[in-house]
């Protein structure tokens, strides 16, 4: 939930930018892009790295007791989605064009990232519930190092067709 808790974090931080004009200048500028693209890719190959590591050595990544109390998962999910250029894209290109006509346009804005954040909010926490219950099937050792070497290639993949998608 800690988790749930950045990536919502992190598309609020997203949307806040983008009622304030900042992604705009961002989508805008070849530079600025040119900076966060990479580091948005560079993240995902780090966290992809990460995972095929841990299923490597065997960890079953599941939460310690210290990893929790240090705002890992939170720092994680906020990172990876204000990092996250889908998130830049969906608020600049197409929130606009779904804001309510008869609201000046950064209420209309403001409205919509609202909702998404709840909607995010609902949909992976109802999600981290429902897998919950099925807590021990996914802490079986094999289980583990199947999911995290998925999820591992999955995340690299990501990376490298963020770094090499043209602008």
């Amino acid at each position: 939930m800690r988790t749930v808790g950045g990536i919502t974090a992190g598309l609020l931080t997203r949307g806040v930018l983008t009622v304030a004009g900042l992604a705009a200048v961002l989508a805008a500028s070849a530079a600025a892009y040119t900076v966060v693209k990479p580091a948005g890719a560079a993240y995902l190959a780090f966290l992809g790295v990460q995972s095929l590591l841990r299923s490597r050595q065997g960890r079953t990544g599941a939460a310690t007791p210290g990893s929790a109390a240090k705002g890992r998962p939170w720092r994680t999910g906020f990172v990876s989605n204000v990092f996250n250029p889908k998130i830049a894209v969906f608020y600049t290109g197409l929130l606009p064009t779904l804001a309510p006509p008869g609201m000046s346009p950064h209420t209309g804005m403001a409205l919509l990232v609202l909702l998404h954040a709840v909607l995010t909010l609902a949909w992976l926490g109802g999600y981290v519930l429902l897998l919950a219950r099925a807590r021990a099937f996914f802490e079986r050792p094999a289980v583990r190092r199947a999911m995290d070497r998925a999820t591992g290639v999955v995340l690299i993949g990501f990376g490298v067709k963020a770094a090499a998608t043209q602008p």
